[in-house]
């Protein structure tokens, strides 16, 4: 590829790293960190990122971590239909259609849009300010905001996502012609709704009996939109605009890890605390943000610290980063274990006993416990094993799901 196009993409985050190829005049040789999916630059060549993760079982992971309650309770891969594309870009195009199509199965919806006015009645709330602004606090009229209920599907909230995910995909590379020809046909469906102006947050919309149909499509398509178009921004110049989709897989296998852990210890009547913060130090200097901290059900005591991380297992097993930092986590909660939930791994399980921590009487030290997940297994399976991590999180045996 061009200069240009390779320092845009050194420049950009999304690769770990990309540098000239010394032997071959215009080749580029690129190194994928964490993020997957397909990134094109103007003028540039289309970058695909695949995932080491089965595409299908990724979309399970997006899944899950969009609408855990409902995965939790239903573990089929089949609540994210992929249809039988291997690649990310056409997976996610073919899912995000589909969504919608079932979505607008009985019509495009209708809904409530705020309104602010002046009127002789309170409706709604008041709006102070305008009211002090415009009237010296006089009533009437009262400066006040509501939302009414509407035939126009213009401004609906949900109506618009759904268009801005339609248009969004249908600009990605790599979409294949009969899901773009499906994904052109749900555009026209929602062309009354108003389109989303580039740039600006997302329209906020409620869960609702009314979108409950819409509500599966609308998950996935707010991740199109958060995951689209990142900005390239090269050293020296001006932000480079490109069209792809990104899914950061660190952040995604968190999600995950830490909403079905959350699920299986609700049952048991426990706290899930996530991104619990904590200071490492008494002067509250360093900050500590594990991803996630069981307490007891009414929040108070901790119980046991996770961490979840996107890594495969190195030769020896060991991340010894990973592991200062658990026990970090162990010692600033005054926990006799951590634990660490790895991607891959040879090993189920293992544990490191901490020198220096051992209790005598009161039994061992700080344990260090490194948990692997086969992600190359059904969904069902995957859930079991991350059933088995609560177990030792709660030190009880879990209720077997129906």
């Amino acid at each position: 590829m061009s200069v240009e196009a390779g320092l845009a993409l050194a420049g950009s985050g999304i690769l770990q790293s990309a540098a000239p190829d010394p032997g071959r005049e215009g080749h580029w040789v690129l190194r994928a960190g964490s993020r997957v999916g397909a990134v094109r630059t103007p003028g540039g060549p289309v970058v695909r990122i695949m995932p080491k993760t089965p595409v299908s079982r990724l979309f399970f992971l997006l899944g899950f971590s969009l609408d855990p309650a409902r995965a939790w309770r239903d573990s089929r891969e089949g609540s994210v239909d992929t249809g039988a594309y291997d690649d990310v870009v056409p997976a996610l195009a073919h899912a995000v259609e589909r969504q919608v199509d079932a979505a607008l199965r009985r019509g495009v919806l209708q809904g409530y849009r705020e309104v602010e006015e002046s009127a002789p009645v309170v409706r709604g709330r008041l709006r102070e300010a305008e009211q002090i602004r415009q009237h010296f606090g006089r009533t009437p009229p009262a400066e006040i905001a509501y939302d009414a209920y509407t035939a126009d599907t213009a401004d609906t909230a949900e109506n618009r996502i759904l268009r801005a995910a339609a248009e969004r995909l249908l600009r990605l590379p790599g979409v294949p012609g009969p899901v773009r020809r499906r994904l052109a046909h749900q555009r026209v469906r929602l062309a009354d709704a108003r389109p989303l102006i580039r740039g600006q947050q997302l329209p906020r919309w409620q869960p609702s009996r009314l979108n409950s149909r819409y509500r599966p499509a609308l998950r996935l398509a707010e991740a199109v939109l958060r995951g689209t178009s990142p900005e390239l921004r090269p050293a020296e110049d001006e932000p480079l605009s490109v069209d792809g989709f990104l899914l950061d897989m660190n952040k995604l296998f968190e999600d995950f890890v830490t909403a079905a852990l959350r699920e299986a210890l609700r049952e048991q009547g426990l706290t899930a605390c996530l991104q619990d913060s904590h200071h490492l130090d008494t002067a509250g200097l360093v900050r500590i943000r594990p991803d996630l901290v069981v307490r007891t059900g009414d929040g108070r005591t901790p119980l046991a610290v996770v961490d979840a991380k996107y890594k495969v297992e190195t030769a020896d097993g060991l991340h010894n980063a990973d592991l200062y930092q658990a026990l970090a986590y162990a010692t600033v909660l005054g926990l006799r274990e951590a634990h660490l939930v790895y991607a891959a791994g040879r090993r189920p399980e293992r544990f490191h006993e901490v020198r220096g921590t051992t209790a005598g009487r009161d039994g061992p030290g700080v344990r260090l416990y490194q948990h692997s997940l086969d992600l190359s297994q059904e969904p069902g399976h995957i859930l079991s094993s991350l059933r088995e991590v609560a177990v030792r999180l709660t030190g009880t045996t879990l209720r077997p799901q129906p």
